[in-house]
């Protein structure tokens, strides 16, 4: 049991940080090139970060779960916007309270978001059973 647990805490930090080097980057891009806004850019930067950690939790973090795809999908695109709707909240708080750079402050959310995201997708979003 706890082989499984940390193998797929394993999983989760890998994906995790994969997702969220594509949600920082995407939205940097979006700041840097496309002149967004940062709460703007971080929208588009969960979005495609949405598709590369489903993709990943589904195929490796939670694989042994069996969760049916389109099941697992919808609820783990519930988790993530939770995740999000926290995200956003904190980051747009963050920008205004403090002189921090916008990078480094969403870097530090995203950080901060992850643990709900495990405890959710474990025992929720890609649970077998009903």
């Amino acid at each position: 049991m706890f082989k499984k647990l940390a193998a797929q805490i394993g999983w989760f930090v890998i994906v995790g940080c994969a997702a969220a080097a594509t949600h920082w980057a995407v939205a940097v891009a979006c700041v840097a090139l496309g002149g967004l806004a940062p709460l703007v850019a971080n929208v588009a930067g969960w979005l495609v970060a949405f598709g590369v950690s489903f993709a990943g939790h589904y195929r490796l973090t939670f694989r042994h779960h069996q969760a049916p795809l389109r099941r697992a999908a919808a609820r783990f695109f519930l988790v993530s916007a939770l995740g999000f709707a926290v995200n956003e909240a904190a980051y747009a708080t963050l920008l205004r309270l403090t002189a921090i750079r916008y990078d480094v402050l969403l870097a530090l959310v995203l950080i901060g978001i992850a643990g709900m995201t495990f405890i959710l997708g474990r025992y929720w979003a890609f649970r077998r059973s009903h």
